[in-house]
Parts: structure tokens; C-alpha cells; sequence
């Protein structure tokens, strides 16, 4: 790995080629967990050419590279990540009649709201998800009958060489917070979305809904992840982890939510206290049910003290 000096040396290099870079940044500032240790370097592209310069460069120096968005629904352990960390800064949105054209950092609650103004229905779903369009990709992300894959229609993206790719739908075999980009790394830089059109009226009172929905049953005052396990087939982890007593269980700083048992929130713990608790949680509705929970969180980095490899 690069030395403190040489970490210095090649974020000013990207800094002079205009791509903003962060020395041993705290990555709790980057996740709404507000949990996990230092990147090595942290880098925000604006553009396809700033992106393949930091794959260029962190190759040539041997860097491993770890794609992040809004960081809504990743942990990161408190020993932080080895290596450069990307944060696709590509934030312009454009609407042709019923298509949206979107950036992959836009905020999928903006596109939202800016679907709604424009009465294209589709995204209303989207409305109070604090993540990335590129992230909602990434985990097809979805709630109250809506998902990405509704209405999502191509893709433009980068490998992690740095050459560029077209994607169509089928390319993207979504599932249950699953596409085939979770398996086949690829950076996307742009996303087209096909709308409908609609009322914006309507549109506006199912975001409304929506929103009283989340402010009643979810922990909305607490740093979370939302959903900290996958839905398993035919049932619900909050019913599960409900049913095995855990409602209210702690470890350290992390808590399994007493308002909605699905979410583990983080009330001062450390990520090292977050991942004991999921185990707990795992552990303990495996031995009474036989479900074996699946983490929806994304998990990366390394733990405290560990030594880089």
C-alpha cells in the first residue's frame, strides 16, 4: 500500500486534473449510519474522463478501488477501506417528454420530486429513498410497490478498465434488491428512466402518503441503513426478528429499532458493535425459526487494527 506521502503526492495529481480528492477522509461522513473509519483516498469524478483517470492512476499504483454512493445503505468498518473511493459526482438531469435522463450521483428523492413537477408518474415510490440513482440501480431499490426496474430503460457505464458500456434492461436480470451489477462490476455514469404520464396532483398525494407511511412506522430520528436484512421468501425479517423477543436488543451503540424491528439503528455505537448485533439478530432467529437472514446492508472495509494486506 502507498505511504502517507505518496497518498499526499497522488491526490494533488488528481486535484490539478480537477477531480476533488480527500486524504484519509472519515467514511461516517459519507453514510447514513454515520458509522466507519478513513478511506485512503477519497475521490468525487464529475464527468466519465475524471472517472477513468482515477482508474488509471489507482491501477498504476496498485490501489484496489471501492464504488460508493449516497452511502445509504452501506457499512463501513471501522478500520476503514484500503485503497481509493469513488463517488460518482455526475448530477445533471435532463426530461424529454415521458423520458428521464439522469446523472448517476442525482438523489432519487430529487428526481422524484422533479418527476412529480413535470406530472410523469413512476417515481413517486422514490420520493423518501436518501439514496443515489446509481445506488438504486445497483440494489434495484424500491418500496410501497415500486421498484427501479419499473421503469428504468438503459444504461451508460464504465468498466472497471475504464472503457465504456451500454446497458438495456435485460441486461440487468433485476431482482428482489438484486441486478447483475452486483456480481459484473460497472461504474454507470448515466441512467435513462421511461416515465408515464400523469396528474401531478395525484402523483404529489402518493408521495404525501408515502411519507406519512415512513414518519409513522420507521425510525426516521436515528442514523440507520433502512432495511438491515433482505425480505425472506414468503415473510418479513422485522415479523421474524419481532417474534424472537429482539425488539429493543443492544449491543454497545447498536440497537435493533423498538419502532420498526426491521431497521438496526446506531445510537453512538461503532460499526464493530453494528456487526456483532446483526450477527446476535442472525444467530438468534436462525435457532428459533430456521430462516437465515440475509444482510441487505453492504458491508466493506476492514475492521479496527487490522493490517492492510
Amino acid at each position: 500500500m502507498l505511504t502517507e506521502t505518496q497518498r499526499a503526492d497522488l491526490a494533488r495529481e488528481l486535484e490539478r486534473a480537477g477531480v476533488p480528492t480527500i486524504v484519509d477522509e472519515p467514511m461516517y461522513r459519507h453514510t447514513s449510519l454515520r458509522l466507519g473509519g478513513p478511506a485512503d483516498l477519497f475521490c468525487t469524478p464529475g464527468d466519465e474522463k475524471g472517472i477513468q483517470l482515477c482508474l488509471k492512476m489507482a491501477k498504476e499504483a496498485g490501489l484496489p478501488v471501492t464504488l460508493v454512493g449516497q452511502g445509504s445503505n452501506l457499512l463501513v468498518k471501522d478500520g476503514g477501506i484500503r485503497g481509493l473511493v469513488m463517488k460518482c459526482a455526475i448530477n445533471s438531469m435532463e426530461i424529454r417528454g415521458n423520458i428521464m435522463e439522469a446523472g448517476s450521483g442525482c438523489l432519487l428523492s430529487k428526481l422524484a420530486e422533479e418527476a412529480a413537477k413535470a406530472s410523469l408518474s413512476g417515481l413517486a415510490f422514490a420520493s423518501g429513498i436518501p439514496g443515489s440513482l446509481g445506488g438504486a440501480v445497483y440494489m434495484n431499490a424500491g418500496a410501497y410497490g415500486g421498484e427501479i426496474r419499473d421503469v428504468f430503460l438503459r444504461a451508460s457505464g464504465l468498466t472497471m478498465e475504464g472503457d465504456k458500456k451500454e446497458l438495456d434492461a435485460g441486461d440487468m436480470q433485476f431482482d428482489y434488491r438484486y441486478c447483475a451489477l452486483q456480481d459484473h462490476p460497472l461504474i454507470l455514469t448515466r441512467i435513462t428512466l421511461a416515465l408515464h404520464e400523469g396528474s401531478e396532483a395525484e402523483i404529489r398525494e402518493v408521495m404525501r402518503e408515502n411519507t406519512k407511511k415512513r414518519q409513522e412506522k420507521q425510525p426516521l430520528n436515528l442514523p440507520s441503513a433502512g432495511s438491515t436484512f433482505r425480505r425472506p421468501r414468503g415473510d418479513f425479517a422485522a415479523r421474524l426478528i419481532d417474534v424472537c423477543g429482539l425488539r429493543g436488543l443492544a449491543c454497545g451503540g447498536a440497537q435493533v429499532s423498538e419502532k420498526h424491528t426491521g431497521f438496526l439503528v446506531n445510537r453512538g455505537g461503532t460499526a464493530a458493535d453494528f456487526l456483532t448485533l446483526m450477527d446476535m439478530v442472525h444467530s438468534r432467529v436462525l435457532q428459533e425459526t430456521g430462516v437465515d437472514l440475509k444482510p441487505e446492508v453492504r458491508i466493506v472495509g476492514e475492521d479496527a487494527g487490522e493490517q492492510p494486506t
